[in-house]
C-alpha cells in the first residue's frame, strides 16, 4: 500500500542546541508530590518544574538546575522557603539540601509526613499505571537513621570521603553520613536461623531490618505448605529461597534463579534450594524450567520484571505470586501485565525501608482471578 508523499514535519532541536534555563529563579507555589523525590510546580510561563527540597503547598523560590527551552519540564531546587509547611523540620544532616549531598530527598520533612508522601506516590502509581485504587499505607520501620548496611563513598584528596550530589559526578566531602549503619563488611549476614554468605560489595537488602521484615511478609502472603513447589526469581544469595525451602520441607522443592554468578554461587551454599545461575527471562523460556509450580516469589531489579517474565510466570499457573518491589512505578506496570493475564492484586503492603529518601519497598500478592 502506498504511503503517499512524505510531509515535512517540524523537529525540535536537541537540548544541547537550545538555550539552557539553568540558573533561572521562579517564585512558585508547590503542588503534589511526584515519584522521584520532588514536588510539582509551574513557572510563570506555565512550564512544569520538578522541585527538590520542597513540600506540597509551600511557597518557595525555585532555582532551575537542569533543562532547556522547549523541554516538557525543568528540574529545580527550592533555595528559599517563603511560606513553609507545618511538616517541615530542620534536616538532621548538615550535608542535606540544595547543591549538597544527593543521597536523601526528604530530610526536611518530619518522618510521619515522609511516609504520607510515599503513600501518596504508591497509590498514585497504582491508579495511573494499573487502574487500581488502593488503601495501602507505608509502614514505619526502625531505625530511621543509621539504617543503611551498604554505602559507597568516594575517596577525596587528603584521605577523606565524599558522596555525590544529585544527578551529578560532583562530590561533597562528608565527615559522617547519618543514614550509614557503619557495619563492618564481614561477608556474612544472619536472618533468623540462617546465615548468608554475601559479597562485601554485593547486593543485600540495604535497611538493617529489611531482611526479616520482608521474609516475614513474603511467607505470610505466600503461605507455603509442605510438599509444594516454588520458584525464587532474582534470588540473590537465597534470602527468600532459604525460608521457602524450610516451609515446603523435604517433600517439596524450591529453585532459585539469579543472573549474578557470585550471588548464585553463594545461594548454593546458603540454602537447600536448587541454585541456578541464569538470566531469569531466558531460563523461564528455556527447556530446563518446570512447567508448573505452586508458588513464585520474585524480587526483580528497579526496572521491574516486564512482559516476558510475567508471561513466563503466569504460564506455570502458580496459585500465588509474591512480588517484592523497590520501585512503585515498575510494580504498577507489572501488576497491570499480570491483570491482563488473569492474576489480580489481592494484597499489598508497603514499608519505609529507605527513610529520608523517596524510595519505598512494596510486597504484593497476586492470585488467579476466576469468574465465579
Amino acid at each position: 500500500m502506498s504511503r503517499g508523499p512524505r510531509r515535512n514535519r517540524p523537529r525540535s532541536r536537541p537540548a544541547s542546541s537550545r538555550p539552557s534555563r539553568a540558573g533561572e529563579r521562579h517564585e512558585v507555589v508547590c503542588g503534589p508530590v511526584a515519584h522521584g523525590g520532588h514536588v510539582v510546580a509551574r513557572a510563570e510561563d506555565g512550564v512544569v518544574l520538578f522541585v527538590r527540597h520542597a513540600l506540597p503547598d509551600e511557597r518557595v523560590v525555585a532555582l532551575v538546575t537542569e533543562g532547556s527551552e522547549g523541554d516538557r519540564f525543568l528540574r529545580a531546587d527550592a533555595v528559599q522557603v517563603l511560606d513553609g509547611s507545618v511538616h517541615r523540620v530542620p534536616p538532621p544532616c548538615p550535608y542535606a539540601g540544595p547543591d549538597a549531598c544527593g543521597g536523601c530527598d526528604f530530610q526536611h520533612a518530619d518522618p510521619a509526613y515522609q511516609r504520607e508522601l510515599k503513600t501518596t506516590v504508591v497509590r498514585e502509581q497504582l491508579q495511573r499505571l494499573a487502574g487500581l485504587e488502593s488503601e495501602v499505607v507505608v509502614e514505619e520501620v526502625d531505625p530511621l537513621l543509621g539504617w543503611r548496611t551498604r554505602m559507597q563513598y568516594v575517596d577525596v584528596p587528603g584521605g577523606g570521603q565524599g558522596l555525590h550530589k544529585h544527578r551529578s559526578h560532583d562530590v561533597v566531602e562528608v565527615e559522617t553520613c547519618l543514614i550509614d549503619a557503619g557495619l563492618p563488611a564481614s561477608g556474612h549476614e544472619q536472618v533468623g536461623p540462617h546465615v548468608f554468605a554475601v559479597e562485601p560489595d554485593g547486593f543485600w537488602q540495604p535497611h538493617v531490618a529489611a531482611p526479616q521484615v520482608l521474609v516475614d511478609t513474603v511467607r505470610e502472603m505466600a503461605r507455603p505448605q509442605p510438599g509444594e513447589s516454588a520458584l525464587d526469581l532474582y534470588a540473590g544469595v537465597g534470602l527468600f529461597g532459604a525460608f521457602l525451602a524450610d516451609d515446603v520441607g523435604p517433600a517439596g522443592w524450591v529453585t532459585g534463579v539469579e543472573g549474578d554468578a557470585a550471588a548464585s554461587a553463594h545461594a548454593a551454599e546458603n540454602t537447600r534450594a536448587e541454585a541456578v545461575h541464569a538470566d531469569v527471562q531466558r531460563w523461564l523460556e528455556g527447556p530446563d524450567s518446570p512447567r508448573h509450580v505452586d508458588l513464585v516469589v520474585l524480587d526483580p531489579p528497579r526496572t521491574g520484571a516486564k512482559q516476558r517474565v510475567v508471561e513466563g510466570i503466569v504460564g506455570r499457573t502458580p496459585r500465588a505470586v509474591v512480588y517484592v518491589a523497590c520501585d512503585p512505578a515498575a510494580l504498577a506496570r507489572d501488576v497491570a501485565l499480570f491483570a491482563e493475564r488473569g492474576y489480580g492484586l489481592v494484597a499489598l503492603r508497603a514499608f519505609d525501608l529507605f527513610p529520608m529518601t523517596h524510595h519505598v519497598e512494596c510486597v504484593a500478592l497476586l492470585e488467579h482471578v476466576t469468574d465465579q
